[in-house]
């Protein structure tokens, strides 16, 4: 724990910062028209149907995934998977930050990956970059109610996931052991955490759909409700690993606990900056 508390904390916030920067890029180039509103079913982002749709989607590829790595035991079509993936969230992100040669450093990173697949820190670097560029195109294309609203269904899908049909915990083996950049690996002496990307998107996409929400207010006054989204999805994190490690063997999954936590700081931050 002593290892495993100051690395989470850290890959939290890197993750969280570059990915809210790549958020208030997005919004800008949406704002200005120079990128047209990411949709999901409808154009509206405020519609509900997008967060159900979003969830489908998600059972849909979680689905595929598992017939996947029954029928190819084999790295290959999952590394090319990976690929595609840390290919796109990284135009994304490099994008916000150096427009005119994203895409030169979008093929160095996906290269790096490639070339040195069984390199820890260069794994955790691309998760984080892939991760920073998805949970920021989601929270742009997410209203905040659509988006409370899947963070609430993905929470019971996560619980039924892992508790009762047990497919998840299947399919995060899985990962860990094709050595994907769907997780961040955190070393300590006893053995190597995996974090899953989803309790860093999640987070992020929701943090910044609140931003979105509030740009009206101005700088600073709009960054305030997506930091304590931010800072109640990290509690609750811990809590939930802290409450792991206690229970060594025992899956447990992290989302239902930050859902609760981020839409009650969420709900905060309208009551104090309606």
């Amino acid at each position: 724990m002593d290892r495993l508390f100051p690395q989470l904390m850290a890959v939290f916030a890197i993750t969280q910062l570059i990915g809210l920067c790549v958020g208030v890029s997005l919004i800008g180039a949406i704002e200005t028209g120079e990128l047209e509103q990411p949709t999901v079913v409808t154009e509206n982002p405020d519609d509900p149907i997008n967060a159900i749709a979003l969830i489908v989607y998600i059972l849909f590829f979680t689905g595929m995934l598992l017939i996947l790595m029954r029928l190819f035991k084999g790295r290959w079509l999952f590394k090319l998977l990976e690929t595609v993936v840390v290919f796109t969230a990284s135009i994304i992100v490099f994008s916000a930050f150096i427009p005119s040669i994203a895409f030169l450093f979008t093929v160095l990173i996906v290269g790096l990956r490639l070339l040195m697949p069984g390199h820890i820190m260069l794994r955790n670097c691309v998760a984080i970059i892939a991760i920073s560029g998805v949970g920021a195109m989601v929270g742009v294309t997410l209203g905040v109610i659509p988006i409370v609203l899947f963070l609430i269904l993905l929470a019971c899908y996560d619980f039924i996931a892992v508790f009762k049909t047990k497919h998840m915990v299947t399919l995060a083996k899985g990962i860990a052991n094709r050595n994907l950049a769907f997780t961040v690996a955190m070393p300590t002496p006893k053995h190597q955490f995996e974090l899953g990307t989803g309790d860093l998107v999640l987070p992020l996409a929701f943090a910044v759909s609140v931003m979105e929400s509030k740009q009206a207010i101005g700088f600073p006054g709009f960054v305030f409700p997506a930091v304590l989204v931010l800072a109640a999805s990290l509690a609750g994190l811990l809590i939930t690993i802290w409450y792991a490690n206690r229970h060594v063997g025992k899956a447990l999954p992290a989302l239902p606990l930050q859902a609760a936590f981020m839409v009650m700081a969420w709900a905060l931050s309208v009551a104090v900056l309606p």
